[in-house]
């Protein structure tokens, strides 16, 4: 069995039969995470549609950092008064120097504000993180890594890699490792521990290869599995085992 670790079932035509297609290939259980604040409360809303399978994760991508933090710390205080909250992260929040849709200093700001929710609701911090490793590495540093921290979508190399494990994070692989020209991240998916990665589609993005070109969905978890293994030289059942294993651990699922 599977679970999708990062999705946007928000984004996708249909979401049901899209997560009843993810079952049918394995995939038992997703994370859905929320970008701003219109998207974390339409994860919450379909988490809480089918609470045995799905899971929400809230919070501000640093494309929306100039918007402020302040109604997803609401949102959070919110979801902490219910019994059984479907919310159990952070994120997707970080830093994304590529585009700068928002401001560096607002993206740290955010980014920052963000990582204390994550310690103070005791809650999983998914980290988006593009042509900004340094800083986001000061700013973890700084502000003081939650104890459950994830790389979503991970792209960077050995070194970069190293780094995330030494400060106790997991890495989480989407369909990138079958790209062509991804030598790098091949690497650190070499390196990575059995017990310190996850696995993604990121869907309805990043469609692993042979089906680039259209909308990703949870289905594709099992293909994104198979060239893990495949890098690693293991079979795809210890994959699968430690993957299942690993989310359930990082976010606190059952």
């Amino acid at each position: 069995m599977w679970v999708d670790s990062h999705c946007h079932l928000q984004d996708l035509q249909d979401w049901e039969s899209k997560l009843n297609l993810g079952i049918q290939a394995g995939v038992e259980k997703v994370i859905c995470i929320g970008t701003d604040l219109e998207s974390s409360i339409q994860a919450i809303e379909i988490a809480e549609t089918v609470p045995e399978r799905i899971w929400a994760s809230i919070g501000l991508h640093p494309h929306h950092a100039s918007s402020g933090t302040d109604n997803i710390r609401s949102l959070v205080a919110q979801e902490s008064t219910k019994q059984n909250s479907q919310v159990v992260a952070i994120g997707e929040c970080g830093l994304d120097y590529f585009y700068n849709y928002s401001s560096v200093e607002d993206q740290k700001s955010s980014f920052s504000s963000q990582i204390n929710l994550a310690n103070e609701y005791d809650l999983t911090l998914v980290i988006h993180t593009r042509d900004a490793w340094e800083d986001t590495f000061d700013i973890l540093q700084k502000e003081g890594i939650p104890k459950r921290t994830v790389f979503h979508c991970f792209t960077g190399g050995i070194q970069e890699a190293k780094v995330c494990l030494e400060l106790g994070a997991y890495l989480s692989f989407s369909g990138i490792v079958t790209f062509s020209n991804t030598q790098l991240l091949r690497q650190a998916v070499e390196i990575c521990p059995l017990d310190k990665f996850i696995v993604e589609t990121d869907s309805p993005f990043l469609t692993p290869v042979p089906f680039r070109g259209r909308p990703n969905d949870s289905s594709n978890i099992p293909i994104i599995g198979a060239k893990i293994a495949e890098i690693k030289n293991i079979s795809i059942d210890i994959i699968e085992q430690n993957s299942w294993k690993n989310t359930h651990i990082v976010f606190e699922i059952e």
